[in-house]
C-alpha cells in the first residue's frame, strides 16, 4: 500500500514538473512572439513615419494655400481637399490580385505597373495622388488590405486657360512653378488673405477672344496682348496665345507654355517711332514745326533704309509719324545722336528686364557697340528686341503726362501713392497724344482700323521682319499695334501683337499691323471701355478737337544736318 502511494506521488511530481516545463516553454514562446511583434510594429512605424515625412504628408491636412482673385474678387486659383492613395506593400497579401482590382478603378495604370508597386519591399508607396470622390469610393469598396488614403490639397483654376500665363500653376505638392504662383509662393503657401491681382477677368475674356479669332483669321503662329492703366501701371488684362489649361499643365507643350508678353522679346518695328519722336521733341533738337528730308532712301555701307510707302519728299515732324517714315525717323535719330538715344531708351527701361511680378522675364537684346547704323535702325524698331510688356509700360509714360510707372499685376490700394519717374515733360506728352491720335484719325494714317467710335483712340502701328538664323525673313512678320484711349486724357494703353500672320484676301494679301493688329485693338476698346468706366463721347466736340489739334505742316522747312 505504501509502495502504491509512493508511486502515485512520484507520478504527480513528474506531471507537475512537465506542466511547469510546458508552461515555461509556452510562456517563453509567447514572450518571443510578443517581442517580435512589438519590434516589427515599431520598425514599421519608424519606416512609415520616415516615408511620410520625406513626402511632407504626415497624417494631417497641409497648411492651406491662399486663393488668388482678380480685382473684382473673382476666384482665379483655389484649393480643394482631396484624397491620395498609398499602400504598404508588405501588408498586401496578393499583389497581383490587388493590382487587377485596382486597375479597374484606375485605368490609367496597367495591372503590371500596379503589381510592381504593390510587390515592392517597402513600407510606403504612392499609387495615385488627388483621387476623385468617385475613385476613392470605388477603391474603398474593393476592401484590399494594405491600402490607405492621405488627405491632401489640390490646386484648381476655375477659369482654366483664361489666366494661365499670369496665374501660372503649382506642382503635385502645391509648390508654385510658374507665374504668380511661383513669384508669391512663400506668401501663398502661408495661407491667409487672398492675393488680389490687377486683372479684370471681364476684360481678360474680351482680349483673349478677339485675339484668338484674329490669330485664326490670319493663320498666325501665335500672339499676345495686354491692357494697362496708364496712370498706375496696373495690368488689367494680359494674354499670350497659344495658351494651356493650368489644371493639366503637364500636358501642354513648350510653345503653349511660352509667355509671349513678358518672356518673348521681338523687334517690334515702327511702334518705336513713338519713342524716337518723344526723344527728339523733349530734347529740343526739333519741334512739331520742324521736319526732315525724306525724298530718297538712305544708304549706309551695304545697308539701304527705305520707306514702305514713301512720300518721296520733305516731311514735317507730324507727317513722319503719320506716314511712318523710316527715312525721316532715321535722320531725326542721327540729329539726336546715339548717346542720347541710348540714354533715353535706358530711362524708359528698354535695356533691362521689366519689374512686373512674373518669373518669366525676357532680357532685351540691343547692339554693343551702339554704332551709327544702330542709331538709325533703332529709330524705327529694328536692331533692338524688347517684350510687349516693355512697349506697354513705356507708351503709358508717353501719354500720361510723362511719368514712367512700373508695370504691376497686383491691385493697388486707392490709398497708396502712385509714384513714377519723370521721363518726358508734360508738353512733350501732350504732343505725343496728338501724334498718336493723328495716326488713327487721319485718312492717310496707318492705324485707321483701330478706331472705336466714341473712345477717341490714338496709336501706332509696327510691322517688322523676324530674324531666322541671323537673316531677316520677309514672310515672317511680327505685327503689332499700341493704342491709347481716350486720347484727350488717356486712361488705358492696349497692345496687340500677332506672330507671323499671313495675308488674306480681305487684307489684299497684306499681313501688316494696320490690317492684323489694329482691328483687334478697336474691338477690345469698344467692348472693354464701358466695363472700365470710360464713357463714350462726341469725337467732333469742340473741346476734344481743341485738345488734339495739330498742324501737319511747319511754317519753315528745317532740315537737320546729318
Amino acid at each position: 500500500m505504501v509502495a502504491q502511494d509512493d508511486e502515485r506521488q512520484a507520478t504527480l511530481e513528474r506531471a507537475r514538473t512537465r506542466l511547469l516545463i510546458g508552461g515555461a516553454v509556452f510562456t517563453a514562446c509567447f514572450l518571443a512572439v510578443g517581442l517580435r511583434l512589438a519590434d516589427l510594429g515599431l520598425l514599421r512605424q519608424e519606416q512609415d513615419v520616415r516615408a511620410l515625412q520625406s513626402r511632407e504628408v504626415v497624417g494631417q491636412i497641409k497648411t492651406q494655400r491662399a486663393d488668388i482673385v482678380d480685382r473684382q474678387g473673382e476666384l482665379l486659383a483655389t484649393n480643394l481637399v482631396t484624397a491620395s492613395l498609398f499602400a504598404n506593400p508588405r501588408r498586401v497579401p496578393d499583389p497581383a490580385a490587388a493590382a487587377l482590382k485596382l486597375a479597374s478603378v484606375l485605368p490609367e495604370f496597367s495591372a503590371a505597373e500596379l503589381t510592381a508597386k504593390l510587390s515592392a519591399d517597402r513600407a510606403f508607396v504612392w499609387l495615385k495622388r488627388n483621387l476623385t470622390p468617385r475613385q476613392q469610393f470605388e477603391i474603398n469598396r474593393l476592401g484590399i488590405p494594405g491600402l490607405d488614403f492621405e488627405r491632401e490639397e489640390q490646386r484648381v483654376y476655375p477659369h482654366g486657360a483664361l489666366t494661365a500665363h499670369v496665374v501660372g500653376f503649382t506642382g503635385i505638392d502645391n509648390e508654385g512653378l510658374v507665374g504668380i504662383e511661383k513669384s508669391f509662393d512663400a506668401t501663398l503657401a502661408g495661407g491667409g488673405e487672398a492675393l488680389q491681382l490687377s486683372l479684370d477677368l471681364r476684360v481678360q475674356y474680351i482680349l483673349r477672344k478677339e485675339l484668338s479669332e484674329q490669330i485664326e483669321r490670319f493663320s498666325a503662329i501665335g500672339g499676345g496682348g495686354l491692357v494697362i492703366d496708364a496712370d498706375t501701371g496696373e495690368i488689367v488684362a494680359m494674354v499670350s496665345l497659344p495658351d494651356f489649361d493650368p489644371n493639366s499643365a503637364n500636358e501642354a507643350d513648350d510653345d503653349a507654355r511660352f509667355n509671349r508678353i513678358s518672356l518673348g522679346v521681338y523687334e517690334l518695328g515702327s511702334v518705336f517711332k513713338i519713342f524716337n519722336h518723344a526723344m527728339a521733341l523733349d530734347s529740343g533738337i526739333t519741334s512739331m514745326k520742324g521736319g526732315y528730308d525724306a525724298s530718297k532712301p538712305i544708304r549706309v555701307a551695304r545697308f539701304t533704309i527705305n520707306d514702305f510707302h514713301g512720300e518721296n519728299r520733305w516731311l514735317s515732324v507730324p507727317e513722319i509719324f503719320m506716314y511712318s517714315s523710316n527715312v525721316g525717323s532715321a535722320k531725326m535719330a542721327l540729329h539726336a545722336g546715339g548717346e542720347m538715344q541710348r540714354d533715353f531708351l535706358s530711362d524708359l527701361g528698354f535695356l533691362e528686364r521689366t519689374s512686373v511680378e512674373l518669373p518669366e522675364q525676357g532680357k532685351p537684346i540691343y547692339p554693343a557697340p551702339w554704332r551709327e547704323i544702330s542709331t538709325m535702325t533703332i529709330s524705327y524698331g529694328h536692331g533692338i528686341a524688347v517684350s510687349p510688356m516693355h512697349l506697354a509700360s513705356a507708351t503709358a509714360a508717353m501719354v500720361n503726362g510723362g511719368l514712367l510707372h512700373s508695370p504691376t499685376l497686383i491691385k493697388r490700394s486707392p490709398s497708396d501713392p502712385v509714384l513714377g519717374k519723370r521721363v518726358i515733360s508734360r508738353d512733350t506728352s501732350d504732343s505725343m497724344r496728338r501724334l498718336m491720335r493723328l495716326v488713327v484719325e487721319n485718312e492717310n494714317g496707318t492705324g485707321g482700323n483701330a478706331a472705336a467710335p466714341g473712345y477717341v483712340v490714338g496709336g501706332k502701328t509696327g510691322t517688322a521682319e523676324k530674324q531666322v538664323d541671323g537673316r531677316y525673313k520677309t514672310k515672317a512678320l511680327v505685327s503689332s499695334f499700341v493704342g491709347v484711349f481716350p486720347s484727350q486724357a488717356p486712361r488705358y494703353v492696349v497692345v496687340v501683337m500677332l506672330d507671323e500672320p499671313k495675308g488674306i484676301k480681305e487684307s489684299y494679301g497684306y499681313a501688316t499691323a494696320g490690317w492684323t493688329a489694329a482691328p483687334v485693338v478697336s474691338r477690345v476698346i469698344s467692348q472693354a471701355a464701358p466695363l472700365l468706366g470710360v464713357a463714350p463721347v462726341d469725337e467732333d466736340a469742340p473741346e476734344i478737337q481743341r485738345a488734339l489739334a495739330l498742324s501737319l505742316y511747319s511754317r519753315v522747312r528745317t532740315v537737320a544736318a546729318n
